[in-house]
């Protein structure tokens, strides 16, 4: 389940209606969607025909054309690369719509003068609005299997914001794994 974090006050959100709230607030959907009714390591084919159903009605909801499966883990060539087109602050002209299958990620977003993240990770659904200053980096595993959705078929483009916002925040995945490690680090242990 996701993870919120209003980094400059260090609150963490882990409750899923609160982590709702908070980000419909500021225009970001955020849903949790059943996983068991596929394997996490089924083809994606597969994937996509077990759940065609949101599928359609994300692409009524949105306005997006198509949806596939992108499917990225250390052995994934070019991954440093990949990742380096959007781990700088950066907007898109369309949506930008996940449903994590396996792995977890961060997503940055600025949002008017304070950053928040939102750890992702399987079974939760994001939607990040056209236009929203953001950026996104993976957890430690380097691991994200995730259905997108497109409003074009040619995909997105990153358009770099140049803010340096991004260089002041760590790409630190903060589930409840580091949540022990922040407070026995806290505690002295």
């Amino acid at each position: 389940m996701a993870v919120l974090r209003f980094p400059p006050h260090d609150r963490v959100i882990e409750d899923e209606a609160e982590i709702g709230a908070q980000l419909m607030a500021v225009g970001i959907d955020y849903e949790r969607w059943d996983l068991s009714r596929v394997a996490a390591d089924a083809p994606a084919e597969a994937v996509l025909a077990v759940y065609g159903e949101e599928i359609e009605a994300m692409k009524r909801r949105g306005g997006y054309v198509t949806a596939d499966v992108i499917d990225v883990n250390p052995e994934t060539p070019g991954l440093d690369a990949m990742l380096a087109r959007f781990d700088k602050e950066h907007t898109h002209a369309e949506d930008e719509v996940r449903f994590i299958l396996a792995g977890r990620g961060i997503f940055f977003l600025h949002l008017a003068a304070q950053v928040v993240s939102v750890e992702v990770g399987p079974g939760d659904m994001l939607r990040v609005p056209r236009g929203t200053t953001h950026w996104f980096t993976l957890c430690e595993d380097r691991r994200i299997r995730a259905i997108r959705w497109f409003q074009q078929t040619a995909g997105w483009t990153p358009f770099y914001t140049d803010s340096g916002v991004d260089r002041g925040y760590q790409p630190l995945c903060f589930g409840s794994a580091y949540l022990g490690e922040r407070a026995a680090t806290t505690l002295g242990a």
